[in-house]
């Protein structure tokens, strides 16, 4: 089910009147797609973060803008915490769509009692399904899953109407033999006195950092 976001058409662009919406609580958007003019407009930023946060990507406009979108690009800011900027594209129904849905382990692996440790090698599938239809999640079941033993994407039970575009073949779980920690650590330095006590050599290894260069980019 699509969820409704309030919409205000934008009369003003540009990266200032950008920064004054965001100020005010509004994200930027353009709405394009279907052969029909893109429109520019603002949506409320507590709203549209509460759906991304979900995990929903089709959205239900209203307001000034009465369509059915889907969630198309976001731009986030340099450190990756706020949206600045969204792309929108409409859908009809009957649209389909190519898009990554996250993947969740549900149920206990039997082979953690033999000694094993569940390892999930992905977190998101990419699916083909209409763009009504989007599953919010894909569930993989392990309680079947025994030490040594994988399940691959293909193993995954998705809904009759989503076309699987991952590769097969990929690993999407597997219960591996847990490696205990030796008592004595391994590749340690050392000279050995005369009472074989040990005393370490080796001197510490300095590790340093290099500078981040980091860019921000706005296309409003």
């Amino acid at each position: 089910m699509a969820e409704q976001l309030q919409t205000d058409i934008r009369e003003d662009r540009g990266t200032k009147n950008a920064r004054r919406l965001r100020q005010a609580g509004k994200t930027p958007v353009i709405l394009y797609g279907h052969g029909k003019d893109n429109v520019a407009i603002s949506i409320d930023t507590a709203s549209i973060q509460a759906i991304i946060r979900r995990g929903q990507r089709l959205v239900e406009l209203t307001g000034a803008v009465k369509e059915n979108a889907f969630i198309r690009d976001l731009q986030w800011d340099t450190y990756g915490i706020n949206i600045i900027h969204i792309d929108l594209t409409r859908v009809l129904e009957g649209d389909t769509v190519e898009i990554e849905v996250s993947v969740e382990l549900r149920g206990s692996a039997p082979g953690v009692s033999s000694g094993g440790v569940v390892s999930q090698s992905i977190y998101s599938i990419t699916l083909e399904c209409p763009v009504m239809e989007i599953p919010e999640k894909i569930e993989i079941n392990i309680n079947e899953l025994e030490l040594d033993e994988v399940i691959t994407i293909a193993d995954v039970d998705l809904p009759d109407h989503c076309t699987l575009l991952s590769d097969p073949v990929t690993v999407a779980v597997q219960c591996i033999l847990r490696i205990e920690e030796e008592e004595e650590e391994e590749g340690l330095e050392g000279e050995v006195v005369e009472d074989g006590a040990e005393v370490a050599s080796a001197e510490p290894e300095l590790i340093g950092r290099a500078d981040d260069d980091e860019g921000d980019e706005e296309d409003e």
